[in-house]
């Protein structure tokens, strides 16, 4: 087996909340045990809600923020905490593309300047190369010379992501992280992207992490595809394989709410409530408040995440064996794994 260009082992991320000046500090658990193995060239999609722990996740595994427990590792080593030498000169080599590019870019710089910034701070090459990157970079992501000296504010949407994008691929990068990269963006623009992501990543042999909410979007990009809930994995597998095929209850869920042209809204199976509150998680798994095929297990148990064959891992107590999940029709209205309309590949 080869040694995957990026992997994490267990890691956990928890911020201390204070509800008031002299309160006893809570843990706020934002990701919680999450495994991920990313092979070189590669593209793992993570999906989920708002505030399942995909950006959290993506930021601890650049080392952007440090992980509570568990550990990343680089090419098989472990990497070197934040903010240190050896981390700063693998920075280089792992770069991230940002949910709101106006946010991203400095608005005092021109386009070039910033673009360039990377390869300053580095010291790569002569400044006669380091223009001509810059030139080379702008020009694959679509951009004409004439926005070189202009500012982030002269730009529009889709120009800015261009930009930043660049500006991420300017010094080689093996890996890059993509945080809500189109979300901000309208649906015409976001197409624009993910296709440059796309021919970018089949040109540099990129490697990458997308995170993102629109399942369409992650499919049409990732190989590969974990769903989070609340901080946890679960469920992975095959792009394709699990958008046919979902099997644990919130995936499924996820996939029957992607719009498709001609279903109706009544047709969808839609998660009732909202997510439950970080700091007073549901015993047991923290999905089964809202899960239509709960069974008493599920409030006191917490599922772990499991193989059901094939490259398929499930953290679900009914998903796995004979369950309501996979033996027709339900009393929630929630149709079996194989009868989800209008995604297949």
């Amino acid at each position: 087996m080869t040694t995957p260009l990026l992997e994490a082992r267990s890691i956990a991320k928890v911020y201390d909340m204070h509800r008031g000046l002299f309160a006893k500090a809570t843990g706020i658990r934002a990701v919680d045990d999450v495994s991920l193995r990313l092979e070189r060239g590669d593209t793992l999609g993570i999906v989920g809600e708002s505030g399942s722990g995909k950006s959290t996740t993506g930021r601890v595994v650049l080392g952007l923020e440090p992980a509570s427990s568990g550990e990343v590792l680089f090419e098989g080593k472990t990497m070197a905490p934040s903010v240190s030498p050896d981390w700063r000169r693998l920075r280089m080599r792992m770069q991230m593309i940002y949910q709101d590019p106006l946010g991203a870019l400095d608005r005092r710089l021109p386009v070039a300047a910033q673009v360039r910034e990377p390869l300053d701070i580095h010291g790569l090459g002569t400044i006669a190369e380091r223009d001509a990157r810059v030139s080379e970079l702008l020009q694959a992501v679509g951009l004409s010379a004439g926005v070189t000296q202009r500012f982030p504010h002269e730009l529009s949407g889709g120009q800015r992501q261009r930009v930043v994008l660049a500006r991420a691929l300017v010094s080689k990068p093996d890996l890059l992280v993509c945080d809500e990269p189109v979300s901000a963006l309208d649906v015409s623009i976001q197409a624009q992207v993910v296709n440059l992501l796309s021919d970018l990543q089949a040109e540099l042999g990129l490697t990458m992490v997308f995170i993102s909410h629109d399942l369409r979007v992650v499919r049409q990009i990732s190989r590969r595809i974990a769903v989070m809930y609340l901080g946890r994995i679960v469920e992975e597998g095959d792009a394709d394989d699990l958008f046919v095929r979902p099997e644990h209850p919130y995936t499924r869920a996820l996939v029957s709410a992607a719009p498709i042209p001609g279903r109706r809204m009544a047709d969808r199976d839609m998660l009732q409530g909202e997510p439950p509150n970080p700091a007073q998680r549901p015993s047991g798994c923290s999905f089964h408040p809202r899960c239509p095929l709960a069974i008493a297990r599920c409030r006191t148990d917490v599922p772990s995440l499991l193989s059901l064959g094939g490259n398929r891992l499930v953290a679900c107590h009914v998903a796995a064996g004979s369950s309501p999940a996979r033996s027709g029709a339900s009393a929630s209205g929630i149709a079996p794994a194989h009868a989800v309309e209008g995604l297949s590949p």
